[in-house]
Protein backbone atom coordinates (compact mmCIF):
# COMPACT_ATOMS: atom_id res chain seq x y z
CA UNK A 1 0.00 0.00 0.00
CA UNK A 2 2.80 2.33 0.72
CA UNK A 3 4.21 1.50 -2.80
CA UNK A 4 1.22 2.63 -4.24
CA UNK A 5 0.72 5.61 -2.61
CA UNK A 6 4.78 6.95 -3.20
CA UNK A 7 3.74 6.37 -7.06
CA UNK A 8 0.41 8.00 -6.73
CA UNK A 9 2.49 11.29 -4.98
CA UNK A 10 5.11 11.41 -7.04
CA UNK A 11 2.57 11.86 -9.89
CA UNK A 12 0.83 14.53 -8.38
CA UNK A 13 2.73 15.64 -5.49
CA UNK A 14 5.44 18.41 -5.39
CA UNK A 15 8.96 16.99 -6.79
CA UNK A 16 12.05 18.39 -6.35
CA UNK A 17 14.42 19.13 -9.44
CA UNK A 18 17.94 20.48 -9.22
CA UNK A 19 19.18 22.92 -12.21
CA UNK A 20 21.77 24.78 -12.67
CA UNK A 21 21.86 28.51 -14.34
CA UNK A 22 25.08 28.49 -16.09
CA UNK A 23 26.79 30.83 -18.63
CA UNK A 24 29.45 33.77 -18.84
CA UNK A 25 29.42 37.04 -16.89
CA UNK A 26 26.52 39.21 -17.88
CA UNK A 27 24.45 36.57 -19.90
CA UNK A 28 21.26 37.26 -17.49
CA UNK A 29 21.53 34.20 -15.21
CA UNK A 30 20.35 36.58 -12.61
CA UNK A 31 17.88 38.41 -14.23
CA UNK A 32 16.03 35.26 -15.61
CA UNK A 33 16.42 33.37 -11.74
CA UNK A 34 14.56 36.33 -10.91
CA UNK A 35 12.29 36.53 -13.03
CA UNK A 36 11.61 33.47 -12.45
CA UNK A 37 10.48 34.10 -8.74
CA UNK A 38 9.80 37.65 -8.52
CA UNK A 39 8.08 37.75 -12.35
CA UNK A 40 9.83 41.13 -12.42
CA UNK A 41 13.06 42.98 -13.50
CA UNK A 42 15.50 42.95 -10.25
CA UNK A 43 18.81 45.25 -10.52
CA UNK A 44 21.90 43.04 -10.00
CA UNK A 45 24.97 42.78 -9.31
CA UNK A 46 27.65 40.69 -10.72
CA UNK A 47 27.06 37.10 -8.97
CA UNK A 48 30.57 36.25 -6.45
CA UNK A 49 29.45 32.82 -5.51
CA UNK A 50 25.83 31.33 -6.31
CA UNK A 51 22.28 32.40 -5.91
CA UNK A 52 19.50 29.50 -4.72
CA UNK A 53 16.17 29.92 -5.22
CA UNK A 54 12.58 27.90 -5.63
CA UNK A 55 10.89 27.92 -9.13
CA UNK A 56 7.64 25.81 -8.60
CA UNK A 57 6.64 25.07 -12.05
CA UNK A 58 2.77 22.82 -12.12
CA UNK A 59 3.33 20.54 -9.29
CA UNK A 60 6.91 20.58 -9.68
CA UNK A 61 9.58 22.20 -7.42
CA UNK A 62 12.83 23.88 -9.07
CA UNK A 63 15.43 23.97 -7.06
CA UNK A 64 17.59 27.04 -9.22
CA UNK A 65 21.62 27.57 -8.53
CA UNK A 66 22.41 30.42 -10.41
CA UNK A 67 26.15 30.50 -10.64
CA UNK A 68 29.00 33.30 -10.64
CA UNK A 69 30.23 33.35 -14.65
CA UNK A 70 33.36 35.51 -14.30
CA UNK A 71 36.37 33.29 -15.25
CA UNK A 72 38.30 33.08 -12.12
CA UNK A 73 34.79 31.51 -10.85
CA UNK A 74 33.81 29.24 -13.48
CA UNK A 75 36.47 26.28 -12.36
CA UNK A 76 33.93 25.99 -8.94
CA UNK A 77 31.08 24.79 -11.03
CA UNK A 78 31.98 21.27 -10.82
CA UNK A 79 31.41 21.60 -6.91
CA UNK A 80 27.94 21.99 -8.10
CA UNK A 81 27.38 19.36 -10.64
CA UNK A 82 25.98 16.19 -8.04
CA UNK A 83 22.32 15.31 -8.35
CA UNK A 84 21.86 18.20 -11.51
CA UNK A 85 18.68 17.21 -13.54
CA UNK A 86 18.99 20.08 -16.01
CA UNK A 87 21.43 22.64 -17.07
CA UNK A 88 20.16 25.71 -18.22
CA UNK A 89 23.12 27.21 -20.25
CA UNK A 90 22.29 31.07 -20.37
CA UNK A 91 24.05 33.22 -23.46
CA UNK A 92 24.13 36.63 -24.81
CA UNK A 93 23.33 37.00 -28.24
CA UNK A 94 24.30 40.05 -28.20
CA UNK A 95 28.12 38.75 -27.32
CA UNK A 96 29.47 37.15 -30.66
CA UNK A 97 33.01 37.68 -29.65
CA UNK A 98 33.20 34.87 -27.01
CA UNK A 99 30.95 32.48 -28.26
CA UNK A 100 33.87 30.73 -29.24
CA UNK A 101 34.58 30.14 -25.09
CA UNK A 102 30.45 29.57 -24.35
CA UNK A 103 30.80 26.35 -26.90
CA UNK A 104 34.47 25.52 -24.54
CA UNK A 105 32.73 25.80 -21.28
CA UNK A 106 29.77 23.72 -23.00
CA UNK A 107 32.01 21.21 -24.47
CA UNK A 108 33.95 20.80 -20.78
CA UNK A 109 30.81 20.57 -19.02
CA UNK A 110 29.07 17.45 -20.93
CA UNK A 111 31.15 14.86 -20.34
CA UNK A 112 30.90 15.30 -16.52
CA UNK A 113 30.20 12.24 -14.72
CA UNK A 114 27.58 13.80 -12.63
CA UNK A 115 26.15 15.78 -15.46
CA UNK A 116 25.69 12.59 -17.68
CA UNK A 117 22.39 12.30 -17.04
CA UNK A 118 20.86 16.11 -16.89
CA UNK A 119 19.44 17.57 -20.17
CA UNK A 120 20.25 20.76 -21.29
CA UNK A 121 18.16 23.78 -22.22
CA UNK A 122 20.55 26.95 -24.35
CA UNK A 123 18.42 30.22 -23.06
CA UNK A 124 19.39 32.64 -26.28
CA UNK A 125 19.34 35.52 -24.24
CA UNK A 126 18.46 39.26 -25.33
CA UNK A 127 16.74 38.86 -27.95
CA UNK A 128 15.21 42.22 -28.05
CA UNK A 129 17.96 43.85 -28.95
CA UNK A 130 19.09 44.62 -32.90
CA UNK A 131 21.87 42.55 -33.98
CA UNK A 132 21.20 39.44 -31.88
CA UNK A 133 22.27 36.19 -32.84
CA UNK A 134 18.97 34.05 -33.54
CA UNK A 135 18.59 30.94 -32.26
CA UNK A 136 19.25 28.89 -35.42
CA UNK A 137 22.75 31.24 -35.83
CA UNK A 138 23.49 30.69 -31.90
CA UNK A 139 22.89 26.44 -32.36
CA UNK A 140 25.09 26.29 -35.49
CA UNK A 141 27.76 28.22 -33.31
CA UNK A 142 27.39 25.92 -30.45
CA UNK A 143 27.22 22.95 -32.62
CA UNK A 144 24.20 21.82 -30.73
CA UNK A 145 23.30 19.45 -33.70
CA UNK A 146 26.16 17.28 -32.58
CA UNK A 147 25.47 16.77 -28.82
CA UNK A 148 24.07 12.98 -28.89
CA UNK A 149 24.65 12.37 -25.18
CA UNK A 150 22.18 14.89 -23.63
CA UNK A 151 18.70 15.89 -24.55
CA UNK A 152 18.58 19.51 -25.18
CA UNK A 153 16.85 22.56 -26.52
CA UNK A 154 17.29 25.73 -27.54
CA UNK A 155 14.65 28.69 -26.37
CA UNK A 156 15.23 32.36 -27.42
CA UNK A 157 14.29 34.80 -24.48
CA UNK A 158 14.80 38.14 -23.35
CA UNK A 159 15.25 37.75 -19.51
CA UNK A 160 14.32 41.43 -18.88
CA UNK A 161 10.50 40.82 -20.14
CA UNK A 162 10.38 37.41 -19.66
CA UNK A 163 9.82 36.72 -22.93
CA UNK A 164 10.61 32.89 -23.60
CA UNK A 165 11.28 31.92 -20.08
CA UNK A 166 8.46 29.91 -19.74
CA UNK A 167 8.33 28.15 -22.58
CA UNK A 168 11.53 26.72 -21.45
CA UNK A 169 10.06 25.60 -18.47
CA UNK A 170 7.63 23.95 -19.89
CA UNK A 171 10.05 22.08 -22.25
CA UNK A 172 12.36 21.03 -18.75
CA UNK A 173 8.72 19.97 -17.37
CA UNK A 174 7.73 17.61 -20.37
CA UNK A 175 11.59 16.11 -19.80
CA UNK A 176 11.42 14.90 -16.16
CA UNK A 177 12.68 11.67 -15.92
CA UNK A 178 10.40 9.17 -14.21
Amino acid sequence: MGILLAKLWSLWGDEEHKVLILGLDNAGKTTILYQFTMKEVVHTTPTIGSNVEEVKWKNLRFVMWDLAGQDSLRPSWTSYYSSTEFLILVVDCMDRQRIGLVKEELYRMLPHEDLKKASVLVFANKQDLKGAMTSAELSDALNLTSIKTHRWQIQACCALSGEGLYQGLEWMSNHIKR
